[in-house]
């Protein structure tokens, strides 16, 4: 059985750049804490549980100590709480979310109304929605912006894990109820091209593995489309839960992962299955 993994699975930019800052503080010592999970992956949140870097959900009874910012950013109330707290604030927000957060700050100050294409309970757009000023709408997709006021000026923004194609779709329903439309493709390229990748893949085996947190919305999104092509895709957070039964007569499997998963993770399943496979060919 031929085992391919994809070129792009694990951890894009901002990940890396999220969890190399929150080992770092956790190697400074003293009290710390995530406000909220620092990346989608509950095996790297584990690991930073165990050397006493805490999650929590608010800042309330913290009046000292050191709080990271999550990958996927925060309300902008919250990190002025934390630095009124005067707490010692270690900001790991990708900084395409940062991006996506200063738009959403301008647009409102400049008079827009201002639409976030994305999930409305997924962190990042939660954080993103807390800089406006003004008015501001989370839209799901195209069908839910048919139902939009009209406005005078209209500023869109994505969450950064969007498809492109809901983006347009929605801007084009954008086209028909404002005088005036400003777009920031705020997408991250890390995502566009994971799917594509996965997608290829896909087409070329019997089977795929998709490796990531099952609260990851890039993770879930790449079993999605990988598995619109290929019924044979299974969506797993460790390699525990590989089952042998998955590679009956499988040729070829392929193996991508999300943007939170670490490589320690992939290289954990890729060793399963490559146990599975000796155990079927001794």
């Amino acid at each position: 059985m031929e085992i391919i993994l994809a070129k792009r699975a694990g951890f894009c930019f901002g990940v890396k750049r999220a969890t190399q800052m929150a080992f770092e503080a956790a190697n400074k010592g003293g009290d710390t804490f995530t406000l909220g999970p620092i990346i989608h992956s509950p095996q790297v949140v584990q690991k930073l549980e165990e050397m006493g870097v805490k999650v929590r959900q608010d800042l309330s009874g913290l009046h000292d100590g050191t709080i990271i910012i999550r990958s996927h950013g925060v309300a902008s109330e919250e990190l002025e709480e934390a630095i009124r707290r005067e707490l010692e604030v270690v900001d790991a927000t990708c900084p395409f979310v940062k991006k996506a957060q200063e738009h959403v700050k301008s647009l409102s100050q400049a008079g827009y109304d201002v639409v976030v294409v994305g999930d409305a309970d997924h962190p990042e757009v939660q954080g993103i929605v807390s800089y406006a000023t003004g008015k501001v709408f989370v839209i799901g997709n195209g069908e839910e912006a048919s139902r939009l006021p009209r406005m005078g000026k209209i500023g869109v923004v994505a969450q950064t894990t969007q498809s492109f194609e809901t983006l347009k779709n929605v801007v084009l329903e954008c086209l028909q109820r404002g005088n005036e439309i400003r777009v920031f493709n705020t997408i991250c390229d890390a995502t566009a091209v994971r799917q594509e990748e996965a997608k290829e893949l896909a087409k070329q085996v019997d089977c795929m593995i998709v490796i990531g947190g099952y609260n990851s919305a890039n993770t879930k999104r790449l079993a999605e489309v990988c598995a619109e092509l290929l019924p044979r895709t299974y969506h797993l957070e460790t390699a525990e839960q590989l089952n042998a039964a998955w590679f009956e007569n499988v040729d070829k499997v392929g193996v991508t992962a999300g943007a939170s998963t670490p490589k320690w993770l992939i290289d954990e399943v890729m060793g399963k299955i490559g146990e599975i496979n000796r155990d079927k060919n001794p």
